[in-house]
């Protein structure tokens, strides 16, 4: 088999999420709980508007999740503890060689390296349940990884993060080499663009050590979209200054030095816990439009949408309030996962 799995660009057959469930990440008071289910259920009628949605919900959330999203959301019922489904579904792939074959790259999930507070077993299973779903091929894979722990261009070139994959909790034995060499079978991927670290905000407790996809995304091949912090009072603003020196010199794997575009933050700094980790780079491409990271500022979210319609041409650009997902570990990006369209066959 060559697996290939194709940019976030290409045609999609649907996007599939999770719906939350009571727990330690959705929050203590039934007030922060209503805001988690809130949320997640406005990124899913967002992203409807556009292409389809499953909804995988757990069987104590499913007269919840029957109430709050519209008739168009498939509901598939499983057992779930976290809800995160870009990190604990599959990653999807296309074999060019086989056209109609949809495979599913069933990552090894260990809840972000296997912190105490993560209850994280059961949703190590969700791929596997969406890949039989799907009718799909399990691409199975024992390394540890997550889908927002990388970002790809569909013609070869992978995004990582040193403290993701390299992480000794997630994968004590592994190496760059032995890394690259597993995204080249599951993913096609034939150059890595190594990020040395992610945002400060992500290596507090409720962090995943340095996701890519709240730091940077290869918008179209040859361009890689970038946050920005551009305030010295944010550790983020000398964290950027690293990561941009360090993908300043890069080439894709068609050997092109990457273009870099900076997409700028949101002017705030603080939440109640500390430097916020807000980022518009989080966003889901969908078949003719773009769901974005909103932070209700009037300004940045408006400077966002215009960079996002320039680097991704012809699509619909909408906004939807991410502060609740944020204040819960991740965006809108890490909440949501694509399935792409097959040449044949595609449902």
């Amino acid at each position: 088999m060559n697996w290939r799995m194709p940019a976030e660009t290409a045609p999609h057959a649907r996007t599939w999420m999770a719906f939350p469930r009571e727990g330690v990440t959705l929050g203590e008071s039934a007030a922060e709980r209503e805001a988690g289910y809130a949320a997640w259920a406005a990124v899913a009628h967002a992203t409807a508007q556009f292409e389809p949605v499953t909804m995988v919900v757990d069987p104590t959330e499913l007269v919840r999740a029957r109430r709050m999203l519209s008739e168009d959301i498939t509901i598939l019922e499983a057992p779930l503890d976290e809800f995160w489904m870009r990190d604990m579904g599959p990653t999807f792939v296309v074999d060019d060689d086989r056209p109609g074959v949809l495979g599913a790259v069933d990552w090894t999930f260990n809840g972000w390296g296997a912190p105490e507070w993560a209850e994280w077993r059961l949703s190590a299973q969700i791929g596997r349940f969406v890949a039989a779903a799907r009718g799909a091929e399990l691409v199975s894979s024992l390394l540890v990884n997550e889908g927002g722990g990388i970002h790809v261009d569909g013609e070869g070139t992978v995004l990582l993060t040193e403290t993701v994959q390299l992480d000794p909790r997630r994968n004590p034995f592994a190496d760059r080499a032995r890394v690259e060499a597993e995204m080249l079978r599951a993913l096609g991927a034939t150059r890595a663009v190594w990020l040395p670290r992610g945002l400060t905000r992500d290596y507090d407790d409720f962090g995943t050590n340095g996701h890519v996809d709240i730091v940077a995304t290869l918008t179209s091949p040859g361009t890689l979209l970038l946050h920005d912090q551009p305030n010295p009072g944010h550790p983020d603003h000398a964290v950027m200054q690293e990561i941009r020196a360090a993908l300043s010199e890069q080439t894709d794997a068609a050997g092109r030095r990457l273009e870099i575009v900076n997409i700028v933050a949101p002017e705030t700094l603080r939440d109640d816990e500390d430097f916020v980790d807000w980022s518009y780079v989080n966003h889901l491409v969908v078949n003719d439009g773009v769901i974005a990271c909103g932070f209700e500022e009037d300004r940045a979210d408006a400077a966002a949408r215009a960079t996002l319609e320039a680097v991704y041409p012809g699509r619909e650009v909408v906004t939807v309030d991410a502060r609740d997902i944020f204040a819960r570990g991740g965006g809108i990006h890490c909440i949501t996962q694509q399935e792409p369209a097959l040449t044949e066959g595609a449902a």
